[in-house]
Order: C-alpha cells, then sequence, then structure tokens
C-alpha cells in the first residue's frame, strides 16, 4: 500500500499500471509494433509542427491585415504559444504520469487542430494571440506523454534512435509549414481574397489554417489504434529513498545540477533554433533578390530534409556511445552538434549571396540538429513515474526562453538595436554568435554532474532489457 500510494496509482485506470501476474515486467512488445507508434506519434507531431510554424511564413499578409509591427507580430509567432504551451505543460504532464498518455494525446490533438482552424477566424490582434495560445495549451499534451510512451516501448539501448525519429516531426512539421506557406504567399499574390460558397470573400491567408487543421481528424483515429504500454521503470519505497528521489521535488533537487546545466544549454540552442525558423525566410527575402516564396521553399525542403537526416545521425551517434560505456554519450552529441554545426548556423547571415548562405544553411541544420537527443538524456537519469514531468519542465524551460524569446529577441535587436528591418541577418548572426558557444559551455561544465545522475539512478528495467521480445 506504501508503495502504491508513493506513485499515485490509487484509482488508476490506466493499464498501462497493472503489472504482471509474477509481479515482474512483461517482454518487450514486438519492434514492429513498436515501430508502429513511433510512426504515429511522428505523424501527430508533424502536424503539430505544422500548426504551431504555418504562421512564420504569413508574415506579410498577416502584418496588412492586422496593421502591426514585427515584434507584435513575434509575439504571435513565440510567446502566445509558448507561454500557455509551457504552463499547460506541468499539469498535462502530472496527468500523463498517472493516467492513459494515449487519451490525453487523442484530445490534446482535437484541441489543438479546434485553435488553429479559429487561427484562420480571427478578424483582430487580440483574437489570434488567444487562438494562439488555445494552440499552446492542445500541443502541450503531446510530446511529455510521447516521450513517457516510448521510454516503455523500446530499452535505453534503443531509445534514442526510436526518439530520434519521433523528433523528425519537428523539421518536417516545419519545413512543410513553410512550403506551404510559401505557395500561399504566391496564391495570396496572385489573389488577395478568394471567394467560398455561403462565405463570401475572405483574404486568402486564412484558408491556410483550414487547411492544416482538418487532419487532425485522421490522426485523432489512428492514435485510438495505440495500445497503452505497460509502465517500465517505476521504483520501489526504498529505491526511491536511495536514490534521493523520495518524490518529483526530491528527484528535481537532488540532480539539479545536471538539469540545470542540460536545461539551461538546450533553451539557449532552442532560442537559436526556433529564431531562426521564424526569420529566416524573410532575411533571405530582405537581403537578396529572393522572393519570400522562393526563400520558404528552399528553407522549407533544407528543414525538411538535413533536420531530419540530423536527428537520425544524433540517434545513432547516442546509441552507438551509449551501448560502449559512455554514460554522457547524450550530452558528447549534443556538444558535438555544437562543433560541427554550429559555425555554419552563424556564418549564414554574413553570407554575400542567397545561393551561399542557402549553402551553409545544409550543413548547419544537418549537424546542428542532432542536440535533439537531448531529451532521451532526461529519460535515462528519470525513473518512469516522473518521465512525462521533467519532460513537461524541460520544454517549460526551453520553450519559455526558446520560443517565447527567441523570435522576439532577434526581432527586438532588429527593431531597437539596428533600426532598420535590412538589418535582420545582422540579429541573426549577433544572437547565434553568443547563444551557441556559451551553450556548449554550460553543458560542458555540467557533464561531471549528469555522469553522477546517471550512476545515482537505480533503473528497474536494466534487468529486464534481457527479456525475450514477445
Amino acid at each position: 500500500m506504501a508503495d502504491q500510494a508513493l506513485h499515485g496509482e490509487a484509482g488508476s485506470t490506466s493499464e498501462s499500471v497493472v503489472g504482471s501476474p509474477s509481479g515482474a515486467a512483461p517482454p518487450w512488445p514486438n519492434p514492429i509494433y513498436s515501430w508502429y507508434v513511433v510512426g504515429v506519434l511522428l505523424l501527430a507531431y508533424t502536424l503539430s509542427f505544422i500548426d504551431r510554424m504555418i504562421l512564420s511564413l504569413l508574415v506579410a499578409p498577416v502584418r496588412e491585415s492586422l496593421d502591426i509591427t514585427d515584434t507584435q507580430f513575434s509575439l504571435l509567432v513565440g510567446m502566445a504559444f509558448a507561454l500557455f504551451y509551457t504552463l499547460a505543460g506541468l499539469p498535462l504532464a502530472w496527468i500523463a504520469d498517472r493516467f492513459s498518455r494515449r487519451n490525453l494525446i487523442v484530445g490534446g490533438i482535437g484541441v489543438w487542430s479546434l485553435m488553429t482552424l479559429n487561427c484562420g477566424l480571427a478578424t483582430s490582434y487580440i483574437g489570434l494571440f488567444l487562438a494562439r495560445m488555445g494552440v499552446g495549451v492542445g500541443e502541450a499534451t503531446l510530446s511529455p506523454a510521447a516521450y513517457s510512451m516510448l521510454s516503455d516501448y523500446f530499452p535505453k539501448k534503443r531509445l534514442a534512435r526510436a526518439i530520434a525519429v519521433y523528433s523528425i516531426g519537428v523539421p518536417l512539421g516545419s519545413g512543410i509549414a513553410l512550403m506551404l506557406g510559401a505557395l500561399v504567399i504566391k496564391a495570396i499574390l496572385a489573389a488577395p481574397e478568394i471567394t467560398l460558397p455561403f462565405v463570401g470573400q475572405i483574404e486568402a491567408w486564412r484558408l491556410t489554417f483550414a487547411f492544416v487543421a482538418f487532419p487532425g481528424i485522421l490522426v485523432c483515429l489512428l492514435m485510438l489504434t495505440i495500445r497503452e504500454p505497460f509502465r517500465r521503470g517505476r521504483m520501489t519505497v526504498e529505491q526511491h529513498e536511495s536514490s534521493g528521489s523520495q518524490n518529483f521535488v526530491a528527484h528535481v533537487m537532488t540532480h539539479k545540477v545536471s538539469l540545470g546545466c542540460m536545461f539551461a544549454g538546450m533553451s539557449l540552442i532552442t532560442m537559436v533554433m526556433y529564431g531562426s525558423l521564424a526569420w529566416i525566410p524573410a532575411f533571405l527575402s530582405r537581403t537578396y533578390p529572393i522572393s519570400i516564396t522562393d526563400a520558404g521553399l528552399w528553407f522549407g525542403a533544407i528543414m525538411a530534409i538535413c533536420g531530419a537526416g540530423g536527428l537520425i545521425l544524433g540517434g545513432v551517434v547516442a546509441d552507438w556511445m551509449f551501448a560502449r560505456g559512455y554514460t554522457d554519450g547524450h550530452i558528447r552529441t549534443i556538444r558535438l552538434s555544437l562543433l560541427i554545426g554550429g559555425p555554419f548556423l552563424i556564418l549564414t547571415p554574413l553570407m554575400p549571396s542567397a545561393p551561399l548562405a542557402l549553402a551553409l544553411l545544409v550543413p548547419g541544420f544537418l549537424f546542428i540538429t542532432m542536440h535533439g537527443v537531448g531529451t532521451v538524456a532526461l529519460q535515462v537519469i528519470t525513473p518512469n513515474e516522473y518521465r512525462a514531468r521533467i519532460t513537461a519542465l524541460y520544454f517549460f524551460v526551453a520553450n519559455l526562453i526558446g520560443l517565447g524569446l527567441g523570435p522576439t529577441v532577434i526581432a527586438l535587436v532588429t527593431d531597437l538595436g539596428f533600426g532598420n528591418d535590412a538589418a535582420l541577418r545582422y540579429s541573426l548572426f549577433t544572437v547565434s554568435v553568443i547563444a551557441l558557444p556559451l551553450a556548449g559551455l554550460i553543458l560542458t561544465l555540467g557533464m561531471p554532474a549528469y555522469r553522477r545522475s546517471v550512476a545515482n539512478i537505480t533503473d528497474v528495467t536494466d534487468s529486464a532489457d534481457e527479456v525475450p521480445v514477445a
């Protein structure tokens, strides 16, 4: 009874908390089914990023329609979404740690799809701001629950690759959003208004949100085909006490140095990444003789292809290091991504031509996106009953700083620092050249603490990795 109270299992209806008759963990699920789960979650994650990022290529029509500045627009892209994405994440993760993660995700997809549709219906800045807040609340259900589920579908030595494939939704969704937005801009230039039956004339950019919202129905149905997995890695009372993880707050405080360095370093990287996603298309069109449509298509393709490749590469490298005894292999992989990809990304805005800038973005995004294994590093040092919450806490910090401040910091440097829209390239350079090296330094300083955290955590699923696959 004491153990049940500690884990908060009383009254839970999730099949995942029901142990096997013998009290031992069941065999790992069939790998084919496990990868099917990854595929469905990847589809959901891709859709979430399409809904999240589609606004970033609608700068011109939205600014004109609502009569707002670059800074006001950046708040729609960043803070309106990020603030409520992060605030809602913690209580939703508490639910994910106790009840059906699958059902939570289904509800979240429905909410964010409806709010995306409402973005196209908004007739004022405040209305669009509120709709973006709703998108953030809906999307807050996905990743903490998904990471927790995948940790129960894959053993640690294969977890980085599984989460890397799931994380492809970030560049894939962002790339599709950018390319789709570019095509919408082209349509807007050809026909600023579209006439619909029973509706009349509406601005063309508003239809974009309807197109990206409706696939959410299909993804909801696919999510219902996923089974809630058995929860692995749940500690006994004695194991919690020996590891200093009697409760979630105690766990965070016990590992505050390793978690603090990870959160700080990853937040700085996220700030540069989200700032780049929001402003690189505008930088290309403002700096070089290239249209916003072509800028979005080229950058979207680079994001989708190179970002996906970088995530897979990061997962393979991290799993390889971890399997060979480097318990800090995931952090080493993040540092490697900064060392190789960082210089390309920093120098991109200074290139004298669009082809050269786009050429540097290819290796830049291929290697910098290897940092996606940071979320796997969190799972390694966290008991099962806290995994959704530690992921949500990470997103709270990283997205509040990265997504909330990234686009806005760059816009403020442009508006207040240079006072010239054409100086956007120097704003991108300034933020990157400060944030990326600082991130590498912080992560390096935190590596000894992270190794101690790995050694300190007693994971009851380690022995289950040897159980034959069902």
